[in-house]
């Protein structure tokens, strides 16, 4: 049995409530059975972080929104993380990303754009939110719909200016951080799987070819003799 898909949620958070979001989308991918998920923080630049980042299977990337754009402290990873460009250490990898920040608009596009073109840079495959928009979208939305702030390409919370950790993101939002999570770590089963299945595939027909050519050696030589005599 192969062992579990590990699905690594690294993340930068000023004030508690990006971190809060996080914990969200982990606890969405440790939801689905034979995944395993790691919270890590994108400031802890240790040997620790980077080996967890390496066995991952799929990297979701998490920032709050400063000035329309990630935090300087996620910035800060990504800068480290050019060894790991150089090598291509996370080439073919899945990726995802979220964001929070205090306005229901504050330019979060622009940092999950920024996310997005990162993991790009890394030659990742990014997987999308995957929801349709809530809310304000339709005259009977609800602030309680999942994707209430209507983002397609990662998800987003907001968290009031004037409300503490403790009492946001609301439980829309990371109830949107969940199933961020628990998409990326369903998509990394099957991409895994999919991945070993066709590794098999491959083996198995190279195998298959060495045995056709085998065959035809020996029917060529019976062929030879059999004139011969």
């Amino acid at each position: 049995m192969s062992a579990p898909v590990l699905v690594a949620v690294v993340h930068h958070s000023g004030y508690g409530h990006t971190a809060r979001q996080a914990a969200a989308v982990r606890d969405g991918a440790a939801a689905v059975p034979d995944v395993r998920a790691e919270l890590l923080d994108a400031t802890a630049l240790d040997s620790a972080l980077w080996r967890t980042l390496d066995a991952a299977d799929a990297i979701v990337f998490g920032s709050p929104t400063y000035m329309g754009a990630t935090s300087a402290g996620f910035q800060q990873f990504a800068e480290a993380s050019a060894p790991v460009w150089a090598a291509r250490g996370w080439q073919d990898k899945l990726a995802a990303g979220f964001t929070n920040s205090a306005g229901a608009n504050g330019n979060k596009d622009n940092a999950l754009l920024a996310l997005s073109v990162f993991a790009a840079q890394h030659g990742m495959h990014w997987v999308s939110l995957g929801l349709k928009p809530g809310w304000i979208y339709s005259s009977d939305g609800s602030p309680d719909d999942l994707n209430r702030l209507g983002a397609f390409v990662g998800a987003m919370a907001q968290s009031p200016s004037d409300l503490g950790p403790d009492d946001a993101p609301g439980a829309a939002d990371l109830a949107t951080a969940r199933h961020l999570g628990e998409r990326v770590a369903r998509t990394a089963l099957r991409y895994v799987h999919g991945r070993e299945a066709a590794e098999r595939l491959g083996q198995a027909v190279e195998e298959g070819r060495a045995v056709g050519e085998g065959r035809a050696v020996e029917e060529g030589r019976a062929v030879r003799e059999g004139r011969a005599a």
